[in-house]
């Protein structure tokens, strides 16, 4: 095994000082606030992602919401996520601090959904039933590049409303002609649901490379769709990466679905699960270790990695990683890669494989996940790009990895 080097990446990573205060501010523009009517029930879809402050933002909507008169109450909005249950959603919004002590107001968690049209193509146009019948419609989410395809509307509003806010048949219904359409339905069916349903206004972040909210406006609905277009190509610039292009063996420590909807970025990784969607580094071999707690089983995206533990294998819940692969259609991100039994042992395998010339100058980068890239580790064959390159600082003196008696590898 190399000797591995903590270092940093820095990358250029504006931060909002005040979320709450920002928003508030934006509940004051035409079109956001005003539309909020006093005795009327709006509800406030939330997702599943592990969005940067998405207990305090939901809860500063509902008192904002709360002031001007409205009942606000709380849907998951996250197609099928959660197990595909109502009760599952439930508890991944739990999972992520939105709960109805912290935000303040009911949560109401159905995967009940009504069809509200239908495509050109005949794919149905489905929206959560506790959503519809509300008086109002506000929608929350992070904007950023998706995993499996590439389109003007990628991971945002727009997606939140068709598939996020579609529960489990609306998302199954937008991917039944697989991701080659999705750019195109994300669109379509969003709109149909802006023009029928009682879409107000949306509630969208940007986040900088570390992780924190860069950036945070609110949208009225009829803006939505522009919206998303122009802060996606901000979330694009301001992503962070691994810097390193050619990586011999990546060691991902874990993944998640509150990480990524692939358990680990694919725009961090390297490795999508469909041909829709490309970027970031060449890695020869993918190891991944661990399932977060937050996934509950959840094993989605280890299909991409070809070395996995025994420790992941036995934590998987198959019905719950299985349900996301049967709506998207897609069975890649569920396949089991080559089980080793220990940390130790995946490692050793992906180094014996990775077709490297000379085995003793593997060049490896070991990540905590994919959100998490300001502290990696790189082997010694790495310092030379390492230190030519300024956005790179060397945190230490090369050292053997470490692990435990029962070979998991510390970090």
């Amino acid at each position: 095994m190399p000797r591995m080097v903590k270092v940093c990446q820095t990358f250029v990573a504006p931060e909002l000082n005040d979320v709450v205060g920002t928003l508030q501010a934006e509940f004051l523009k035409p079109g956001v606030g005003d539309r909020v009517l006093p005795g009327r029930r709006i509800a406030i879809a939330v997702g599943s992602r592990g969005v940067a402050e998405i207990a305090a933002i939901t809860r500063a909507a509902v008192e904002e919401i709360k002031k001007r008169g409205g009942k606000p109450f709380v849907v998951p909005a996250m197609g099928s996520h959660g197990g595909a249950t109502a009760a599952g959603q439930r508890q991944v919004l739990a999972e992520l601090g939105v709960t109805e002590a912290v935000v303040g107001c009911p949560i109401i968690s159905s995967m009940e959904v009504v069809e509200v049209g239908k495509l050109a193509n005949g794919l149905a146009v489905l929206i959560d039933k506790q959503a519809y019948e509300a008086d109002g419609i506000v929608v929350i989410n992070r904007v950023k590049p998706h995993t499996a395809y590439r389109g003007p509307c990628e991971s945002g509003l727009a997606k939140m409303l068709t598939i996020g806010l579609g529960k489990q048949k609306g998302a199954d219904s937008c991917h039944a002609y697989s991701f080659k359409h999705m750019a195109e339905h994300v669109v379509a069916m969003a709109k149909i649901k802006i023009e029928k349903t009682p879409v107000l206004f949306g509630i969208a972040t940007v986040e900088n490379a570390y992780d924190k909210v860069a950036k945070l406006v609110a949208v009225p609905a009829e803006a939505i769709i522009a919206v998303d277009q122009q802060l996606l190509q901000e979330a694009k610039a301001g992503m962070p990466r691994i810097l390193f292009d050619q990586i011999d063996v990546l060691i991902v420590d874990r993944i998640g679905k509150e990480i990524s909807g692939d358990g680990m970025d694919p725009n961090i990784t390297g490795r999508y699960s469909t041909p829709y969607a490309s970027g970031g580094p060449e890695v020869a071999k993918l190891v991944v270790l661990d399932l977060t707690p937050q996934t509950h089983g959840n094993a989605n995206g280890m299909g991409t990695a070809d070395f996995t533990t025994r420790k992941l294998f036995n934590k998987i819940d198959f019905a719950s990683t299985y349900a996301n692969c049967l709506t998207s259609t897609i069975a890649i991100p569920a396949r089991i890669p080559l089980i080793m039994e220990t940390d130790k042992e995946a490692v050793l395998a992906a180094i014996k494989t990775c077709n490297a010339r000379d085995l003793t100058k593997v060049r490896m980068v070991r990540i905590k996940d994919t959100l998490h890239l300001g502290e990696i580790y790189i082997s010694e064959a790495l310092l030379a790009a390492a230190g030519a390159n300024s956005a790179v600082k060397i945190g230490g003196d090369p050292a053997a990895m470490q692990f435990d008696g029962g070979g998991n590898l510390l970090w």
